[in-house]
């Protein structure tokens, strides 16, 4: 599919685009908003005017009705685009952005684009992101259904805190800015809701200098359905749904790297312990052949766990340096030597566990604890081939995509 920039001058605009550079890029989605577009572009003028710099408003447009048409009637850029979810309209638009900073948010007059000094001013201060608070700003009456407010917004604005280690109010907000070089850095990939979750956990994930500003927001204008009225009752939850996702999938390391060490050392502990023999407590309590099983199982999960959990951090390179210092760490040769280590260990121990098979008819007759360490070694062992080799497939294609 192609896109097109709606102009009937695209000859003159061309020529401007190219004498007139802009502080500020105003980019919002539009979708058959006709009943608000044309006041809503007026208050970007405004907020420029008050702001003291110099704009443009692109508008990233899928409209079946006249919404492109009155934008452009009252001085907006307007980029056509097919109907592909909020998150594809902010990628199509990144080639066409020109300003240094970049603001978002909605056309539907919810969200006061008169006021864009204060994302000005802090950008200005040297802020990478900077995201609106409608909590920490002012809530019109019958804007914000109850369950969005006191439920779905605090609940998931916690979550993403706790796992990302945040101080956001108001993680849905709509009213957002940055600088061209952050949106460049977050690498923006959701294709719907989700990118606006996606983009705040990338700032913390990316190391932003990130702030917040008081927003106002409004209730829709009469004769204007929501978007997720539009789509039904069950859109709120679809939207939550694919927020928390993409809060889970970029994050993964958060969910398996603590639980994966406490399985570990909780494991090794166990196994260790009781590979010379069952351990009495006392008189009556005592560990045995199914703690050790319980101790191989623990192991074999937290060390899968850690491992997943570092592959994770390497895959997103949030933070390269941090992959750097780990590939100095863990060496494809290390690695190898680790894992051929292990597993010779382990094989040595479980030999003796087959010779006893072997001379029993291919019956074991007791169990050897040795060889259940040995057993654990091997899987250790071959689970650190896995890793190295992954690893080092990923690391070298970040290597290649720097030079």
């Amino acid at each position: 599919m192609t896109m097109s920039l709606y102009s009937d001058h695209s000859t003159d605009w061309q020529e401007s685009l190219n004498q007139e550079p802009v502080t500020l890029s105003i980019v919002i989605p539009c979708l058959n908003e006709e009943i608000c577009i044309g006041e809503f572009v007026d208050w970007c003028h405004q907020g420029l005017e008050e702001a003291g710099i110099r704009g443009e408003i692109l508008i990233i447009d899928s409209s079946t009705d006249r919404s492109p048409e009155i934008a452009e009637a009252h001085g907006a850029r307007v980029l056509r685009v097919p109907k592909r979810g909020l998150g594809r309209a902010y990628i199509d638009a990144l080639p066409h952005i020109r300003g240094k900073y970049v603001i978002m948010g909605d056309c539907d007059l919810t969200y006061d684009f008169r006021e864009l000094k204060p994302f000005v001013e802090k950008l200005d201060r040297g802020y990478d992101y900077v995201m609106g608070s409608r909590f920490a700003g002012y809530i019109e009456p019958g804007s914000m259904p109850g369950l969005h407010r006191y439920f779905g917004t605090p609940l998931t604005t916690w979550l993403l805190n706790r796992i990302y280690g945040t101080r956001y109010s108001d993680i849905h907000c709509g009213m957002r800015a940055m600088t061209r070089d952050a949106l460049e850095r977050i690498n923006l990939e959701s294709q719907s809701w989700e990118y606006a979750s996606e983009m705040v956990l990338k700032a913390a994930r990316l190391k932003l200098k990130i702030a917040e500003v008081p927003v106002r927001f409004y209730k829709d204008r009469e004769g204007r359905l929501s978007h997720h009225k539009r789509s039904g009752w069950l859109s709120p939850w679809i939207a939550g749904w694919i927020n928390l996702k993409a809060m889970f999938l970029y994050a993964p390391d958060f969910f398996v790297m603590t639980p994966g060490w406490i399985m570990l050392i909780t494991g090794l502990l166990l196994s260790l312990t009781l590979c010379r023999g069952p351990v009495m407590l006392n008189s009556k309590i005592g560990l045995d052949l199914h703690t050790m099983l319980l101790g191989i199982t623990l192991t074999t999960l937290g060390y899968s766990a850690l491992q997943l959990g570092t592959l994770a951090r390497v895959f997103y390179n949030f933070n390269p340096s941090k992959r750097k210092r780990l590939a100095e760490r863990f060496t494809y040769n290390r690695g190898m030597a680790v894992a051929l280590g292990l597993i010779l260990v382990g094989t040595i121990l479980d030999s003796v566990l087959l010779a006893h098979w072997y001379q029993s008819g291919l019956r074991l007759q007791q169990i050897s604890y040795q060889a259940l360490l040995g057993l654990l070694l091997i899987i250790l062992g071959f689970q650190t081939f896995v890793f190295t080799l992954l690893f080092h497939m990923i690391h070298l294609r970040h290597e290649r995509a720097e030079s």
